[in-house]
């Protein structure tokens, strides 16, 4: 009987041993589940925490600081939309996500010559070259050569 006391006794100690007491009292950062949209459907979300989904999806993030999600799809522009969280004072642990549902509106990305140079601007025309006007009397250049 002895032995079975000491033996429930250290496997005892030894799982308090991997427990802290100071990990007991923090508390667990919020949650919040954001809805991810976007047109065309099937982008790419990236939240700035890390977490990813293809649209229409949602995620549930940490709802520790504000972040952005990061749409992307092959052929169309990137674009990002921030999210602010918003604590609700009257009530410890709940967030309200603001914009949810994120949406973005992905533009045709610009058509691009060969593929990886973008094409060249148009170029400026030149304005007309001034007539010469006469030199002044008193200046130490001579006067331009006449067309």
């Amino acid at each position: 009987m002895r032995i079975i006391v000491v033996v429930a006794a250290g496997l005892g100690l030894a799982g308090c041993s991997s427990f802290s007491m100071p990990d007991m009292f923090k508390s667990t950062p919020p949650s919040a589940t954001i809805q991810l949209e976007s047109l065309p459907t099937g982008a790419e979300a990236r939240a700035s925490s890390g977490e990813t989904c293809k649209t229409p999806c949602s995620l549930s993030v940490a709802a520790v600081e504000n972040l952005s999600v990061a749409f992307s799809l092959p052929k169309y522009q990137p674009e990002t939309v921030p999210v602010q969280i918003i604590r609700d004072p009257s009530s410890p642990g709940s967030v309200v996500v603001d914009p949810n549902p994120v949406y973005a509106e992905l533009q045709p990305a610009l058509p691009t010559k060969n593929g990886a140079k973008a094409a060249p601007k148009a170029k400026k025309p030149r304005p007309a070259p001034a007539a010469a006007e006469p030199a002044e009397p008193n200046s130490p250049f001579p006067p331009p050569p006449s067309r």
